[in-house]
């Protein structure tokens, strides 16, 4: 068997991480060796694999889901917001520029089809089963000539396509209708039918309308999951991160001690792997909120900068806010100030960055003896080491070089007093270590908190990724989902009018996407992402790729 099976949603934020990593759970229980696959992500929130490769967070957390090690296979394109129209391309685990929204989506993504399939079909050779997460819609009529991450990838591997809508937003029925209708001919034969997400209330109301849909579209509706408290697990964008929501969505577990502990972190610009804060989340008595505004930080414990694609971006928002103030002030005072990647860069003297922001020489907040130099090269590694005495695991992904000149050493970086810094991320899902340090931030703050003495974070991890299982195992048609991995999308399902629309400029009858709206899959690319244009290398070129691909410059970009 090398079958498959791609997760698309009606909107972006539908549910299509966590259903993809729920339906990876429930196949593993049923003893089939499955991946999961995703061709082209937008996330700030990325993981580092073992070999060294920075993928999204997601597809990191569905590989656990899967019980197999996630790499660059996995998620092939990487896209880090730097601007609203501008991101770091991250191509098989590897930065190799910059690029604006217009240069990427005007025909360099295309050329990137030959990749991401050539990816797929390493899992398909390894994997019994392979689930694709789709990105945004794949009713994306503006984008669906050069998409490769939706029915692109579908069409190219010939995956049947479940529809995953989120029906606690309201207009279910119409999201699913539309979705299909906006395709054309030969997308729409491979969109096998629906699963609601995010349902409350008495599935024996909302099966009329399921009926009424199969009438209109041909196509059935796989399962109604309900709505489950604190599962955006490792999310790709967005506040609703897995444990921190599960804490502000129910009811906050008492403190093993006598006091609570209040945790803020500062909702800078751009902000990165804000996943760092789940593990104390996960604490009994610890209460995480994200701010903005100075005055939330009062009656924080402890106040968290965290990691941003913006360094020196998110310090002048920190200026601007009366943050910085704030910090220098309790940092004067003796309370705990934690700064994570370009969080730790912010509290540290100086920052040079001709890569990032091309600023040049910035002041930091000085609360750290450390000067940044951005290197063009990405630091991306997996380190492990010791720190308050306890064993510690993290990862590196950054630009910026830090030169440590004084404090207590830690971790990667420093301490002075209650300010700590370092570049590692994922050093608190470290247990041992993060009671420790829970323990010093108690401390310095003058709270009663005692951290509970057997919290185990990737045991609740591996408990939420188990409650994603249940939901797919007890609330979907898991026979007639087998079925479609297996056996691909029905035959004959019904084309529902009126189909993609003609872009400008566009052959008659083409649809959306020219000639890829029409049949089969678009010209094969090239197997290696020469010519893409990027805007100045960001680092060493990935094993494979041709030097275009690095040192182009993208005048759009600029």
């Amino acid at each position: 068997m090398s079958g498959g099976l791609l997760v698309a949603g009606t909107t972006s934020d539908a549910g299509k991480s966590v259903v993809t990593a729920g339906i990876c759970r429930w196949l593993v229980r049923r003893g089939v060796k499955v991946a999961p696959f995703k061709a082209q992500n937008m996330s700030l929130n990325s993981f580092v694999t073992r070999e060294g490769a920075e993928i999204g967070r997601a597809q990191a957390m569905q590989a656990q889901a899967a019980g197999v090690e996630p790499t660059a296979l996995m998620n092939p394109v990487l896209l880090k917001p730097g601007s609203d129209r501008s991101s770091q391309v991250v191509l098989m685990g590897k930065p190799v520029g910059e690029m604006s929204a217009r240069g990427y989506h005007g025909g360099r993504q295309e050329t990137l089809l030959g990749t991401v399939t050539d990816c797929l079909e390493q899992l398909r050779a390894t994997y019994d089963a392979v689930i694709c997460e789709g990105a945004g819609s794949p009713a994306e009529i503006n984008l669906r000539r050069t998409d490769i991450v939706n029915m692109g990838i579908a069409r190219a591997a010939r995956f049947p396509v479940l529809v995953v809508g989120d029906i606690d937003r309201g207009g279910v029925f119409a999201s699913f209708f539309g979705t299909t209708a906006l395709l054309g001919p030969e997308d729409q034969a491979l969109v096998a039918g629906y699963l609601v997400n995010k349902f409350r209330g008495d599935v024996s109301l909302l099966e009329p309308g399921l009926d009424m849909l199969h009438g209109l579209t041909g196509r059935r509706t796989y399962g109604v999951l309900p709505f489950a408290h604190g599962l955006g697990i490792d999310e790709e964008d967005g506040l609703r991160v897995s444990l921190r929501g599960a804490v502000r969505e129910s009811v906050v577990a008492p403190p093993h001690g006598e006091d609570v502990l209040r945790v803020a972190v500062c909702a800078v610009p751009l902000m990165s792997n804000f996943t760092d804060v789940d593990a104390l989340a996960a604490e009994p008595g610890v209460v995480v909120r994200f701010v903005d505004r100075a005055e939330e930080l009062a009656d924080a414990d402890l106040v968290i900068v965290p990691g941003t694609r913006g360094t020196v971006k998110a310090l002048a928002w920190l200026r601007e806010r009366g943050l910085a103030d704030a910090l220098v002030r309790r940092a004067a005072e003796g309370l705990p100030v934690l700064g994570i990647c370009g969080g730790f860069q912010v509290l540290g003297e100086r920052i040079e960055d001709e890569v990032e922001s091309r600023a040049g020489v910035v002041d930091g907040l000085g609360l750290l003896p450390v000067r940044i130099r951005f290197d063009r090269a990405k630091t991306l590694a997996r380190p492990v080491g010791s720190a308050l005495g306890e064993p510690v695991e993290g990862y590196e992904i950054h630009h910026g070089v830090a030169d440590v000149r004084g404090g207590e050493p830690f971790l990667d970086g420093c301490r002075v007093g209650a300010v700590w810094g370092t570049h590692w991320h994922g050093s608190l899902e470290s247990d041992a270590f993060r009671r420790r340090f829970l323990v010093e931030v108690a401390r310095a703050a003058g709270r009663r908190f005692v951290p509970a003495p057997d919290t185990s974070f990737g045991v609740l991890r591996e408990e939420q990724l188990d409650r994603l299982g249940d939901l797919v195992e007890e609330h979907a048609d898991t026979d007639a989902l087998w079925r479609l991995i297996e056996g691909g999308a029905p035959v004959g399902l019904p084309f529902v009018p009126p189909g993609a629309p003609v872009l400008p400029g566009a052959d008659a009858g083409t649809g959306a996407g020219g000639a890829a709206s029409r049949g089969a899959a678009p010209d094969p690319a090239p197997r290696s992402p020469e010519g893409l244009g990027f805007a100045g290398s960001a680092g060493a070129r990935p094993q494979g790729l041709g030097e275009a691909a690095v040192v182009h410059v993208d005048q759009e970009a600029k």
